[in-house]
């Protein structure tokens, strides 16, 4: 074999090694090509990353796939983007991000399907990238249940409703007068519900603050309530005024029963008071008993000897 033989073969081997070098280059396999999922809520003039695969709902929400390429190898490479939000909803593109949001709170798979062409005459290749969502309402509004005016040495429950997916984590505390305590604290209190109780008593009249701070895993609201407090009338004048009537209840009761026979026994004194007992002695010396009995007055009831006198006589 001479030299020039050798040469050309040397050149083919070599034509053949970068031949298997190209289709083996790392962007025909998906595996090898790295990126992760993030996720952007915009509310206002603020933008919050979520990294935790928690977010907000009914807030807008932009989901990148970002590509780990330093060497830059995928720079010529095409992409296609399938997004499948798990409510229902399927968005296609060819830029690696999306815009939507989640009108409902909820637990939801979001999966990304990835096409990518290395070459033009090569076959497209896909892949899946998929994550856990996490959907949670926004603490938007506190609202107090109940009157606003409260009395002083009354126990107080107050009642609030927090429109936010629990768990919460609240921090109270009440102001006399509304005047700041820039170093007091709060009371910290986990809430698994909406609905917030607190029971205070209040130990001055007067307006008086409630600072309420409240948060989740997505959202944080701050707000605080002023309250009137008045004093507190007597708390003992319907205690004295059962008391009094049970009293007057009581002489009244005794004072019918002790009267009641006075005039029973009246009754009967100006009954008899009509008939006179005479004793006559006749001849015989034996005394007979004779009844008289005056005229009665205009009105009044006859005795009812009388009546039964009267009744059988013939």
């Amino acid at each position: 074999m001479d030299r020039k033989n050798v040469v050309w073969i040397l050149m083919l081997l070599l034509l053949v090694l970068l031949g298997v070098a190209e289709t083996t280059d790392p962007m025909t396999d998906l595996e090898n090509i790295a990126g992760k999922l993030v996720f952007y809520q915009t509310e206002g003039n603020a933008t919050y990353v979520r990294d935790t695969g928690e977010l907000a709902s009914d807030v807008p929400t932009e989901t990148m796939f970002e590509l780990f390429d330093p060497q830059r190898n995928f720079s010529t490479a095409k992409f296609s983007y399938t997004w499948d939000l798990g409510n229902g909803e399927v968005i296609q593109g060819t830029e690696p991000v999306v815009r939507y949001h989640y009108s409902e709170s909820g637990n939801y798979t979001l999966r990304l399907k990835v096409g990518v062409n290395v070459t033009k005459y090569a076959p497209l290749i896909t892949g899946v990238y998929s994550t856990d969502v996490q959907v949670l309402d926004a603490i938007k509004n506190i609202e107090l249940k109940g009157p606003s005016d409260y009395e002083v040495s009354q126990n107080t429950s107050l009642a609030f409703h927090v429109d936010g997916s629990p768990p919460m984590w609240v921090c109270w505390r009440f102001l006399p007068n509304c005047v700041p305590d820039v170093g007091g604290g709060c009371t910290l209190t986990m809430l698994y519900e909406n609905t917030l109780r607190l029971n205070h008593t209040f130990t001055s009249a007067g307006v008086h603050c409630l600072d309420i701070s409240v948060r989740n895993d997505v959202s944080k609201l701050e707000t605080s309530f002023s309250l009137y407090v008045k004093k507190n009338t007597n708390p003992h004048m319907f205690f004295i005024l059962t008391c009094a009537a049970v009293l007057v209840a009581t002489f009244s009761f005794i004072t019918v029963i002790a009267c009641r026979p006075l005039h029973h026994n009246r009754f009967q004194i100006s009954t008899s008071s009509n008939a006179l007992f005479l004793k006559n002695q006749d001849s015989d010396g034996q005394s007979t008993i004779l009844f008289n009995f005056p005229n009665m007055e205009r009105g009044e009831k006859e005795p009812l000897i009388l009546q039964y006198g009267t009744q059988y006589s013939s």
